[in-house]
């Protein structure tokens, strides 16, 4: 590892929760660096992944394809941020999600049997990944309270809350799923934000 990623790392565990050095060494050594290009799948749905993932640079998303085969995108992950824990994307060892890199990614992985057995011996690590949980379970309420009860001009507004800059650097029709909306309506909010 480099140690600009290295310092990535830290930055990624102590915005979630600061823990000691040697945590955070405990918790390097068992990284390993991946790069993606743009497109890459690199979860499937129905597919065995046992890896914790942290994304370093870039954007990708986590989505379904829904009953008429459109692919609805479910969350968003920027640079410098933890990507759906293992824990709540798989069931029966098997992804119920698909994820995507939305643009070139670096990723640092690891492996969730590895990350599990440290939390049971390092109470820090255990400690940062029940935050990491936590946070995941906050964004997921947050988004489904949007999603009843607000309309798609707050809808937009809180993606960008969430996301800021993100509808700079994605496909809008990928951004529209999210919110729930057409590209159309979509494009015609954004206007109507834009001139108020």
């Amino acid at each position: 590892m480099t140690k600009e990623q290295i310092n990535i790392i830290n930055s990624i565990i102590s915005e979630t929760l600061p823990i000691s050095q040697k945590s955070i060494d405990e918790f390097t050594d068992l990284i390993t660096i991946k790069t993606f290009s743009k497109g890459t799948h690199f979860i499937q749905k129905n597919k065995t992944n046992n890896l914790e993932y942290f994304l370093l640079s870039g954007i990708c998303r986590s989505y379904v394809p829904n009953y008429n085969g459109d692919l609805i995108s479910i969350s968003f992950f920027q640079e410098k941020s933890v990507i759906t824990p293992h824990v709540i994307r798989t069931t029966d060892q098997k992804s119920s999600l698909d994820f995507e890199t939305l643009t070139d990614c670096e990723i640092a992985t690891v492996n969730a049997t590895d990350l599990l057995d440290l939390m049971i011996k390092n109470i820090e690590i255990r400690t940062f990944a029940n935050t990491v949980l936590q946070r995941e379970l906050i964004l997921k309420v947050n988004k489904e309270i949007s999603m009843a009860s607000f309309n798609g001009k707050n809808r937009i507004l809180e993606l960008r809350r969430v996301y800021p800059n993100l509808e700079n650097f994605i496909p809008h029709e990928m951004i529209a799923s999210y919110l729930g909306l057409t590209t159309i309506s979509l494009s015609r909010l954004r206007k109507e934000i834009s001139l108020s």
